[in-house]
């Protein structure tokens, strides 16, 4: 069978120390049809990060950009969706690591499911040490627009989408890093039914201290934004949702 190409995009920002061992996770890819797109966000470390790309980018099929001015995650997404070739769109954040079988199963389970979208259960590693710091995130069966409203059990690094089946989307850049992917799912689910979830743990999700969403309190007043002022739900709406959202993340969270 034809392998169609996946266009994988990896938003990078002071991403030396771990964006080599990315890149070598989608090389040991067994589904090799694949682009990788980098944007380094005008990342601020003398170039150490973009240095450490250009080790790669003698196989064509690494792009690296770099952006001149600091546009946040959202931002340097959509330079990467806007040079994107590939029906299929995969994320992957520049210290996240996939297994090697990620695209070759994912691929497969989106046939199995006629799917416009998949995503996969996922380890929680120290960024480090890569020890595992919580079980193992499984992913439920399905998901839908109402169900995202409670909690949103799709990671980036996961996820790929069928442009045939889903335009081609972009981030809400006034959002910045904070709840971008969120709101880009949201948007997405107000026009397909379902996305379907992999059990299958395919990732190695880095939980970096430095991480903005790392602290969940930091992450209650735009996940508030998006619920009221973003999709307009209403004020009740709005805090129901809030406190679905509040009361699952306690137990995602817990080792």
């Amino acid at each position: 069978m034809k392998q169609e190409l996946v266009s994988i995009i990896t938003p990078m920002y002071k991403g030396a120390a771990f964006v080599g061992e990315t890149i070598e996770s989608v090389f040991a890819q067994r589904y090799e049809n694949w682009e990788m797109i980098i944007v380094d966000d005008c990342s601020p470390d003398n170039g150490a990060g973009i240095n450490e790309v250009k080790k790669y980018t003698q196989d064509p099929r690494v792009k690296l950009i770099e952006s001149k001015e600091n546009r946040g995650s959202s931002g340097a997404r959509n330079i990467a969706l806007k040079e994107a070739k590939g029906r299929f769109i995969a994320f992957l954040d520049s210290d996240d690591i996939w297994h090697p079988d990620f695209l070759e199963k994912q691929m497969a389970f989106m046939g199995k499911n006629n799917a416009p979208l998949v995503f996969s259960s996922y380890r929680r590693i120290d960024e480090n040490t890569k020890e595992e710091l919580l079980r193992p995130f499984i992913v439920p069966e399905k998901v839908s627009y109402r169900s995202l409203l409670k909690t949103c059990p799709i990671f980036p690094s996961t996820t790929i989408y069928d442009t045939s089946k889903i335009p081609k989307m972009y981030f809400n850049e006034e959002l910045g890093s904070m709840r971008d992917d969120y709101v880009y799912w949201l948007a997405m689910f107000k026009d397909i039914k379902f996305g379907y979830g992999n059990p299958e743990i395919l990732v190695d999700y880095r939980m970096r201290k430095s991480s903005v969403t790392g602290n969940k309190t930091k992450v209650i007043k735009p996940q508030w934004n998006a619920l009221y002022k973003v999709e307009k739900l209403g004020f009740i709406q709005s805090a129901y949702y809030l406190f679905c959202w509040a009361w699952i993340s306690y137990f995602k969270y817990r080792k």
